[in-house]
């Protein structure tokens, strides 16, 4: 994790990444056949827009070394520099997702935030029965 390039390190009011950006679902599918259970939980959309708030990001430098070690890069910014959402195959962890966006943001009690609400499935035991009609399975 780093400071993003365009960040004052010594002053650190109105320096943040603010708003309403968009992320691109880059990696669909992972090596082992599986779909990004992220893409999945946002209904297979190819971008989402969400909030941001933060000052920092992944190390571009480690971006491929994190990747190759298994911890997949599923969605980055528009520009494709910048990883967004990071996860690992629902065959190493039955629901392990990771986002540089704020989800709570969005996420009203009868409207959860598609990060979360997959958290929840996940941990009820319920996520097969929600992602296989969306998988086509």
């Amino acid at each position: 994790v780093i400071f993003m390039p365009e960040i004052d390190k010594e002053n650190m009011g109105g320096t943040m990444r603010l708003g309403s950006r968009n992320t691109a679902f880059t990696h669909p599918k992972h090596e082992d056949g599986s779909s990004s259970i992220a893409q999945v939980m946002y209904k297979n959309a190819a971008v989402v827009s969400e909030r941001h708030r933060h000052r920092y990001e992944v190390n571009p430098e480690r971006v491929d070394i994190i990747h190759d070690a298994g911890l997949k890069f599923v969605g980055r910014d528009e520009t494709g520099t910048r990883m967004e959402v990071a996860e690992l195959p629902r065959s190493e962890h039955p629901y392990y997702v990771g986002c540089q966006y704020h989800p709570e943001f969005k996420s009203r009690p009868l409207n959860p935030s598609p990060p979360f609400h997959g958290l929840l499935l996940a941990a009820c035991g319920m996520l097969d029965d929600y992602t296989i009609p969306q998988n086509g399975k």
